[in-house]
């Protein structure tokens, strides 16, 4: 492995959709040098790798044992996340992952404890958290704006990924669905709200039990849903705070991005989490119309620069070089993994479900950290 100065070499296992914005992004940021991309289907990777301008490409193995490669950007299906994680860590690298963490509490908490073995880390999508929109959330309820936080409502819910993604059968298989594949977005804002998850209940359904793919050159072919695809879940936080949440692949109605949070003096309207920024506002009351009362915002100045999918990888490397904590880690994404199986679970059983896990304090991110600035 190269010394621990300059930029921190990445390489890539998975080349599949979502690489696309991380490649494009991490090609961009001066502090982290894209070394190689690896997939199982080689003539994929090689496309994405001359697609974004990086010299090499290969297999996965080819990823692991490239001693220039500091942190491994883990890009597969949630099944295989925590395997190809583990490798990573057998093979000296960090390792940052898309999410969830893994599929089980086990085989993630095996994941955690081999890298804390190693002194090596881990990191966890989504890094959405790290963008301006949730920062200036975060800092407008720490000043007191809305008072004290007491409670939020989110939404999610749309028709399903069947209708824009080529390849959708893993979206709909065990370890995704709308629970797993969005919710790492929302109970991530809303532990970076309030703290902990301490407990949960939820309901759920299942609209269909086969789907059809909608685009691509598999138009038309028919897959199994193995998993619930609309969810109703509530949560109360270590802090006393409580939140209810809609997850749906079954709606007709988009309504995506819903995260308020209520409090002794006011309501926050955060920008949707699964975007790094948005608007963000404030109602402390209403005045009364003719068609009843409408609420008065406030709008929050949202402060901070913009850097996309790949933000986590670039907080994790630079942390990796200063010795500090990076923002998005394992152990907020083995918390979060273990609210949603409580979810899941207290769905299947009817009945609250304590959740196991905790986290500690998540740092802000400094309103003058650039990611397209050089600082290594």
């Amino acid at each position: 492995m190269s010394a621990a100065a300059g930029a921190v070499g990445v390489g890539f296992i998975g080349a599949g959709m979502i690489s696309d914005t991380y490649l494009e992004n991490l090609t961009s940021f001066p502090d982290v040098k894209v070394v190689i991309i690896g997939d199982l289907d080689a003539e994929r990777a090689a496309a994405q790798a001359k697609k974004h301008g990086v010299s090499l490409s290969g297999s996965p193995d080819d990823v692991l044992t490239h001693p220039d490669v500091e942190i491994v950007v883990n890009l597969t299906i949630p099944q295989a996340h925590v395997a190809v994680s583990r490798a990573a860590v057998a093979a000296g690298k960090h390792v940052w992952s898309e999410k969830p963490i893994g599929v089980d509490r086990e085989s993630a908490h095996l994941l955690l404890a081999e890298a804390d073995t190693a002194g090596l880390r881990v990191g966890i999508a989504p890094d959405t958290m790290l963008g301006p929109g949730l920062q200036s959330a975060r800092r407008a309820i720490a000043r007191g704006d809305i008072g004290v936080p007491l409670s939020a409502h989110t939404t999610m819910q749309y028709i399903g990924p069947d209708t824009f993604h080529p390849n959708p059968e893993f979206l709909f298989a065990q370890g995704a669905g709308p629970l797993f594949d969005m919710g790492p977005y929302y109970i991530s804002a809303l532990v970076n709200v309030f703290g902990p998850v301490a407990s949960v209940a939820a309901v759920a359904s299942r609209g269909r039990d086969v789907r059809s793919i909608q685009v691509g050159d598999r138009a038309g072919t028919e897959f199994p849903v193995e998993v619930n695809t609309h969810v109703q879940a509530i949560a109360r936080f270590e802090s006393g705070a409580t939140s209810d949440s809609v997850f749906s692949f079954d709606s007709a109605l988009p309504r995506a991005g819903v995260i308020e949070v209520s409090g002794t003096e006011g309501t926050l309207v955060m920008a949707d989490p699964n975007m790094f920024t948005g608007d963000v506002k404030i109602t402390r009351g209403a005045e009364q119309t003719a068609s009843g009362p409408q609420p008065l915002w406030e709008t929050v100045p949202v402060a901070g620069t913009e850097g996309g999918r790949g933000l986590g990888v670039l907080d994790m490397a630079r942390a990796i070089r200063a010795g500090e904590q990076h923002v998005a880690t394992g152990e907020l994404g083995f918390h979060v993994l273990d609210t949603l199986l409580s979810m899941d679970e207290s769905a299947a059983e009817g009945r609250f479900i304590e959740v196991e896990s905790t986290v500690g304090d998540i740092p802000l991110v400094p309103l003058d950290r650039d990611p397209r600035q050089k600082t290594l």
